[in-house]
């Protein structure tokens, strides 16, 4: 039994409980995904907003998925009231012996695969980004998929323990994306190129695939990346509305070599470095015309952008193309601008 199933306990933000038992809690808490990070013994607001995230799934997650990837193999919302206790009946991000008998039973349902961990994640975090450094690929220039990585998950598909948190989970970026109900976890993405799953929880099988292998993980991303440039940037499923302005005549661009020079997709960023730079701030149109402009978002709430690239100077399209793998609207141009810094800092 954990110490946080114990007659009577409950903790709360900034409560006095013993470290052990927050730490026995945040790390199931961890190992099912609901908390992002940090396994350090405070009941703090990235704790309080895990208990409140899983205190709405008990509520409300019947397993479906609303982008596309299929259904979890459990219901979540199945397991409110197990173990004969009163079923959570709000959400609060106070956790109490309801919801520890809830979490229990999660915990031991073979059906609910827990996130990996790392031994050494140190050593599987370099083996990685030297698996995505050394790729050949021809799906997505591996230059973009570096900046992209180091955009999503610091190159850190495993998390780093530090001498006061010991989490060595895989990196997992939470969305939340419901205005009407911000304690939702709306997605997760995972790992190095943080592909993201629109059901939670995840299936046995993508486990052992995009989190256990991180190459297959980055090779998700590139896919997903040319998806997004084959079909979003200039139709037909959707258009890139920067580069409808920018670029409103000009054919699809791969890349400005041809694929029997050496560079062609592989110098992306001594292209970055070609171009003019731009300084982007609170109120700078995304575009000439755009009807939107940059604002601080509660994602990115740093500005003004300095030196950064100016996508419409690059003689491909693959800068459209990172806007859209992040979506649209004005977090996918923070999105944009941010890989295209990374690109051009790369060496």
């Amino acid at each position: 039994m954990p110490s946080y199933q114990s007659p009577g306990l409950t903790l709360s933000l900034n409560c006095t409980a013993p470290r052990d038992t927050i730490v026995e809690l945040q790390r199931d808490l961890r190992a099912l995904g609901y908390l992002r990070g940090g396994i350090d013994g405070s009941f703090g607001p990235g704790t309080q907003a895990a208990v409140a995230a899983l205190q709405y799934d008990l509520l409300h997650n019947d397993g479906s998925s609303k982008g596309g990837d299929g259904a979890a193999p459990v219901a979540i919302k199945s397991f409110n009231g197990a173990g004969g206790v009163a079923p959570v009946a709000a959400v609060t991000g106070v956790f109490d012996q309801s919801l520890a008998a809830c979490l229990v039973a999660l915990r031991g349902d073979t059906r609910i695969p827990t996130l990996p961990e790392a031994q050494d994640p140190a050593a599987e975090n370099a083996r990685a980004m030297a698996a995505v450094a050394n790729s050949r690929s021809t799906v997505a220039p591996t230059p973009f998929i570096l900046a992209i990585v180091k955009q999503e998950s610091s190159g850190q598909h495993f998390q780093l323990p530090t001498h006061s948190s010991s989490d060595s989970f895989i990196t997992v970026g939470l969305d939340r994306n419901n205005a009407a109900s911000p304690q939702q976890i709306t997605s997760r993405g995972f790992g190095l190129g943080q592909y993201t799953l629109f059901h939670h929880p995840p299936r046995a099988e993508e486990v052992a695939d995009f989190m256990l292998d991180p190459v297959r993980n980055v090779e998700r991303a590139q896919q997903e990346l040319r998806d997004k440039f084959d079909h979003f940037v200039a139709g037909p499923s959707d258009t890139a509305d920067d580069r409808l302005a920018e670029h409103p005549l000009i054919s699809l661009r791969l890349c400005r070599y041809q694929p029997s020079d050496s560079r062609y997709m592989r110098d992306c960023a001594n292209c970055a470095r070609a171009v003019r730079t731009l300084t982007l701030g609170v109120g700078t149109p995304f575009f000439a015309g755009a009807s939107g402009s940059y604002q601080t978002t509660q994602y990115y709430s740093t500005l003004p952008y300095l030196n950064v690239p100016d996508r419409a100077e690059f003689l491909c399209d693959w800068p459209y193309a990172v806007r859209r793998y992040n979506g649209s609207g004005v977090n996918s141009f923070h999105y944009q601008t941010r890989v295209l810094l990374n690109l051009a800092a790369q060496a």
